[in-house]
């Protein structure tokens, strides 16, 4: 009897995170859904048939608690927890904002990756992040979450380097323009009308399932395939700065 394959995705509590998590368990995984919402990954983890760890990847302990569920054995890691915190210039940025973002976005995806190593060598699993298009162009407003970004993908490149003799796949994916259901909201601190202004116009932005879908895709190719980066942007937006809106 083969073992049913298992995935953990971090910040599985809503957005990206949740549709991936959805579509892992569609495509036969056992996911462990981690996140810091217990209530949220609980109902999940109970709709899909997975197993739901209380995990923010900022605290040792509950890294700790994830590899303890996971084993000794992990198929995919999708790194995924993490986000924006505001739109200040450097002249006015809220430094704690920053160091939020550096924790999770950036040392929380390394407590992750390190504690959950040995299981995916073991599994000659994949490490799949969810990284974004700002860690490759800078904009106004963005040099904290472009900055974390831009770590994350340093992080991606050099992990890819010191494992290239091990039988671990790094994959680095890249989103544009999502309109998922928290990212903006948190971004701007709760505010719904500046939320939704960032896809005013944009007929079709790319959404969580998107992504979701893409993130099976790399999951889904043999174990010598490894995609090192993988931009997604949807049709309207053919860079940062230059996205196409109607009226």
């Amino acid at each position: 009897m083969v073992d049913k394959r298992v995935a953990v995705v971090t910040g599985a509590s809503s957005g990206i995170g949740r549709a991936t998590a959805r579509r892992l368990a569609a495509d036969g995984f056992e996911v462990i859904c981690a996140a810091r919402r217990t209530e949220r990954i609980e109902e999940l983890a109970a709709q899909i048939g997975g197993r739901a760890v209380t995990c923010d990847v900022t605290e040792p302990e509950d890294i700790e608690r994830l590899a303890d569920e996971v084993g000794d054995r992990l198929d995919v890691l999708v790194a995924n927890a993490g986000g924006a915190i505001g739109t200040e210039h450097v002249a006015d940025a809220k430094l704690e904002e920053w160091r939020a973002m550096y924790d999770t976005n950036v040392i929380g995806v390394a407590a992750s990756i390190q504690a959950l190593l040995p299981a995916l060598k073991n599994a000659h699993g994949a490490i799949i992040i969810i990284g974004s298009v700002a860690g490759l162009v800078a904009y106004e407003g963005g040099a904290g979450y472009c900055g974390v970004k831009a770590a994350v993908r340093s992080l991606m490149m050099a992990l890819r380097l010191e494992l290239v003799d091990q039988p671990v796949r790094v994959c680095e994916i890249d989103p544009g323009m999502v309109k998922s259901d928290e990212f903006s909201l948190v971004r701007f601190h709760g505010d719904a009308a500046k939320a939704e202004a960032v896809y005013d116009g944009v007929e079709a932005p790319l959404s969580q399932d998107d992504i979701a879908d893409t993130v099976a895709w790399v999951a889904s190719l043999p174990e010598h395939v490894n995609i090192d980066q993988l931009v997604v942007r949807p049709r309207a937006q053919a860079a940062a700065h230059k996205v196409h809106r109607t009226g």
